[in-house]
């Protein structure tokens, strides 16, 4: 339950003066609208992550990589560690299991032949289009059926949400 009316009686954290009972309820509906999408969001990247037996770096990494392939370059063990904000060894370690996955192929990079070049297998970009793909898709095409001015209040809403997740929020 995500109503403030009952897990904040006493309004110690929220305090609801200035919104009516239908803002109230508006407010708490919206929230539980967030736990459904996450919940169904943490389902579609788990089975996605358990069927191609990745985790969930694993997971970004292999999206990194095939975002770099369709755009016409190879990534690198660098530019997956910048991508993912993790060091160059762990992306070693990575890299290693996904080749031994048969998931990605260590090449001579192009330009440098002194650099590795990381390509994603056809069968993963193919497993990847079909079940991640799929469903971005569904969630590009229900964002498109909104009208400008709800996609730009949509917009506002997540920065605003994103930022109470940042350090001195309040």
């Amino acid at each position: 339950m995500l109503d403030p009316r009952v897990m904040d009686p006493t309004q110690e954290l929220i305090s609801r003066d200035d919104y009516t009972v239908e803002d109230l309820d508006q407010i708490v509906e919206v929230m539980e609208a967030m736990r459904r999408w996450r919940t169904v969001e943490r389902k579609l990247n788990d089975a996605s992550r358990q069927y191609m037996q990745l985790g969930e770096n694993d997971m970004r990494a292999v999206r990194y990589m095939i975002a770099m392939q369709r755009n016409g370059t190879l990534a690198t063990p660098s530019d997956v560690a910048r991508h993912l904000g993790i060091t160059t060894a762990s992306v070693s370690k990575m890299v290693d299991r996904l080749v031994a996955g048969n998931h990605v192929e260590r090449l001579p990079h192009p330009q440098d032949r002194r650099s590795t070049a990381l390509q994603v297998t056809e069968e993963t970009q193919a497993i990847a289009r079909q079940s991640v793909g799929h469903n971005h898709a569904l969630r590009f095409h229900a964002i498109g059926s909104l009208s400008a001015d709800e996609r730009t209040a949509v917009i506002k809403f997540f920065d605003a949400f994103a930022a109470t997740g940042e350090p001195g929020a309040q």
